[in-house]
């Protein structure tokens, strides 16, 4: 069931509070700290490997849930049994946010760098994952039959949502300065090379909550578009996303098979 225009625009704004005041509160911390967590500075070895297998495990079962998503829809089976469904699709992209969140503990840069996803996924990469601003727009155009409520309600989640993503990347561009600072200065000798190494390292580790931030916004966008939406909308809406998705993995499929 949708819920009333005045409930999702409480919703709305209510993530909206939480995200940017998360926000606001992470960029104002992330540079004043000296001294970081480096309990995963050790046992690395494997880790991407790991994540990796569990991905692709991910996706084999991802596919499972959007086919029985699929069959729900087109049979014209209940509403209920629908929406079970759904909750099965959501729980399941839960899993990958917790996946991704173990794995950013011991390898960031990994996660960041996307090398987990095909090709033309890593094209569209941002803060390891996707833009939910950006897929806002592409579900708006697949969703039928949205009341004038329904569309105000996912303008303003998508202006959230990119309010949102420009906060998180304006503090990813001020640790890129603050990093270039410090790997631009002078070492001297071996203990300030060091020391040096020691401080970018600390800041590199920021890294790991902007994975977390990205993903959370992510999740919270989805759960936010679930509640705006109808059963059938949403299962329409997890369906044009996962086709979305799909249709990247094949680009990169024909691209590396292109003609030389």
């Amino acid at each position: 069931m949708a819920i009333n225009s005045q409930q999702a625009y409480i919703s709305v704004d209510l993530l909206q509070s939480s995200i940017i005041y998360g926000l606001k509160e992470m960029q104002e911390s992330i540079f004043i700290s000296s001294s970081g967590d480096q309990s995963h500075s050790t046992s690395r070895n494997g880790a991407p490997l790991t994540f990796d297998m569990e991905y692709a495990r991910w996706l084999e079962e991802q596919n499972v849930h959007m086919n029985d998503l699929r069959s729900a829809v087109n049979v014209y089976t209940s509403d209920a049994e629908v929406q079970s469904v759904i909750n099965d699709v959501i729980a399941h992209y839960n899993d990958i946010f917790r996946l991704k969140a173990n794995a950013t503990k011991v390898d960031v840069l990994h996660i960041l760098s996307g090398m987990w996803t095909t090709p033309a996924e890593r094209c569209f990469l941002w803060l390891g994952g996707f833009r939910s601003s950006e897929l806002l727009k592409i579900l708006v155009k697949r969703i039928e039959s949205l009341t004038e409520h329904q569309r105000a309600s996912l303008r303003n989640l998508q202006d959230t949502s990119q309010q949102a993503e420009d906060t998180l990347s304006d503090g990813m561009d001020a640790l890129q300065r603050s990093l270039a600072q410090t790997l631009s200065g002078s070492s001297g000798n071996v203990a300030n090379y060091m020391g040096q190494m020691a401080m970018a390292i600390r800041k590199l580790g920021a890294l790991e909550e902007f994975i977390h931030q990205g993903d959370n916004l992510r999740q919270q966008t989805l759960q936010q578009m679930h509640w705006i939406l109808t059963t059938r909308q949403s299962a329409h809406a997890l369906l044009a996303m996962h086709d979305y998705f799909t249709h990247l993995r094949a680009l990169s499929s024909f691209w590396l098979a292109r003609p030389r």
